[in-house]
C-alpha cells in the first residue's frame, strides 16, 4: 500500500504566518505615503494582496505536482530560456528604481531577477544530478572543471552578469551565494570556493569603489553620521526605528519613522517599521519563524529520497535564510545599504511569487520525504 503523502504543517504554516504578517505590516508601513501619492491608504495592501493570491495558487499547485517532473529537460531549458530572454529585455527598458529594472505589461511589473534565482536552482539540482546518476559519488565537482564545473556554473554567470547590468549588485551577489551552496553540498571541493572567492573580491572591490553611489553607500556603512542628510540618511532613520521600539514596540500603525523619515519603509526596510511598532518581541519572532522555515527546509533536503530532491530544497533554502539574514544585517547597519526586500513580508510582487512558488516546490519535496 503505497504511503500516504503530507505536506509539512510547520513549514506549510510558517509561510502562511509570515505572508500573513507581511500583508499587515505592508499596509501598515505604506498607508501614509500610499495616501500622499495616490489619495488612497489602501491601494499598496490591494497590490500586494492580490500577488499574495496569485503566488498561493502557485505554491498550490506545485506542492500538488511531483518536484521530479522539474527534472526534464523540456522544463529545465525553457526555464533558463525564458529568464535570460526576460533578463536581457530589461536592458532596453525604462528604469522604475535607481537599482533595479522591471518588464512592465501594463499595470503590471515583473522583476526577472527573482525569477533567476529559481532558474540558477533549479539548473544547478537538474545538472548536478544527471552527473551523479552518471557517476559513483560526488568527486567529480573537484576534479572534473571542463566538463563539470563549467557547464554548472556558466548559466549561473550568465543570469548574475546580466543581474549586474540592470545594475543589481546585490541580487547578483546573492545568485552566486546560492549556487555556491549548492554546489558545495554537491561535493565542490572548499579549494575551488576559496580559489573563486579570491577572485571574486577585486571584482567586487572594483566594482563598489568605481561606481559613486556604491562607494557612498561602503562610506555611509563605516559612518553614517558623516553624511546624515545624504548616503547616511536611510541607514540612520533605519536605526532610529529600531531602536525606538523597545521591548514591546510603539504598537501596530504607531511607527514615526514611516512618517516620510524612514525611505522604502514598506519594502526593503520594512523589518525596521516591524522593530518599531512591535518591538524586541516583534523582531524576534520574525526571525524565530525564519528559524523554522531554514530548520523544516533542511529536514526536507536532508530526507529526500534522491539527489535532485536534495540540492532543489537545500537551494531554495539557502534562498530563502540568505536573503533574509541579508535583509536583518541591512536593516541593523551590519552590512551596506541594499536593496534585497525581506522574503514574503516587504512589499513587491515578483519576490513574493517567487518565494511562494519555490515553497511550493519545497513542500513537495518535504511530501516525498524518507522517514
Amino acid at each position: 500500500m503505497p504511503r500516504r503523502l503530507e505536506n509539512d504543517r510547520w513549514l506549510f504554516g510558517v509561510t502562511l504566518v509570515l505572508c500573513l504578517l507581511g500583508t499587515v505590516m505592508v499596509f501598515s508601513a505604506s498607508a501614509v505615503t500610499a495616501e500622499h501619492q495616490y489619495g488612497r491608504s489602501y491601494i499598496f495592501l490591494l497590490r500586494q494582496a492580490v500577488w499574495l493570491v496569485i503566488g498561493l495558487a502557485g505554491m498550490f499547485a506545485l506542492m500538488r505536482t511531483d518536484y521530479r517532473r522539474l527534472r526534464e529537460p523540456a522544463v529545465v531549458f525553457p526555464t533558463i530560456g525564458v529568464v535570460l530572454l526576460l533578463l536581457i529585455g530589461t536592458l532596453f527598458l525604462d528604469k522604475s528604481h535607481a537599482t533595479h529594472r522591471w518588464i512592465r505589461f501594463g499595470p503590471v511589473g515583473i522583476q526577472p531577477s527573482e525569477l533567476a534565482k529559481l532558474a540558477v536552482i533549479l539548473h544547478l539540482a537538474w545538472f548536478l544530478d544527471l552527473k551523479r546518476r552518471h557517476r559513483v559519488g560526488m568527486e567529480f565537482c573537484k576534479k572534473d572543471f571542463l566538463h563539470t564545473i563549467l557547464p554548472a556554473a556558466g548559466p549561473v554567470f550568465l543570469c548574475a552578469g546580466l543581474v549586474l547590468l540592470q545594475p543589481d549588485l546585490g541580487t547578483s551577489v546573492g545568485i552566486l551565494i546560492v549556487a555556491t551552496a549548492v554546489l558545495f553540498v554537491a561535493g565542490l571541493s572548499w579549494k575551488w570556493i576559496a580559489a573563486g572567492a579570491a577572485t571574486a573580491l577585486p571584482v567586487l572591490y572594483l566594482l563598489i569603489t568605481q561606481v559613486s553611489y556604491r562607494q557612498a553607500r561602503l562610506m555611509a556603512f563605516v559612518d553614517p553620521s558623516s553624511d546624515p542628510q545624504g548616503a547616511g540618511f536611510q541607514l540612520l532613520q533605519s536605526l532610529i526605528a529600531v531602536g525606538s521600539g523597545g521591548f514591546t514596540g510603539v504598537g501596530l500603525m504607531e511607527s514615526k519613522q514611516k512618517l516620510f523619515y524612514l525611505p522604502e519603509a514598506h519594502t526593503d526596510f520594512i523589518y525596521a517599521v516591524i522593530s518599531e511598532e512591535l518591538g524586541f518581541i516583534g523582531a524576534i519572532f520574525v526571525i524565530g519563524l525564519f528559524a523554522v522555515y531554514g530548520w523544516r527546509g533542511l529536514r526536507a533536503a536532508f530526507s529526500a529520497p534522491d539527489s535532485f530532491g536534495r540540492l532543489l530544497a537545500l537551494g531554495i533554502t539557502a534562498m530563502v535564510l540568505s536573503q533574509a539574514l541579508i535583509n536583518f544585517s541591512v536593516v541593523l547597519g551590519m552590512l551596506p545599504t541594499k536593496g534585497i526586500p525581506l522574503p514574503f513580508v516587504s512589499y513587491g510582487g515578483s519576490s513574493l511569487l517567487a518565494m511562494l512558488l519555490a515553497t511550493g516546490v519545497l513542500l513537495n519535496i518535504s511530501q516525498q520525504a524518507t522517514e
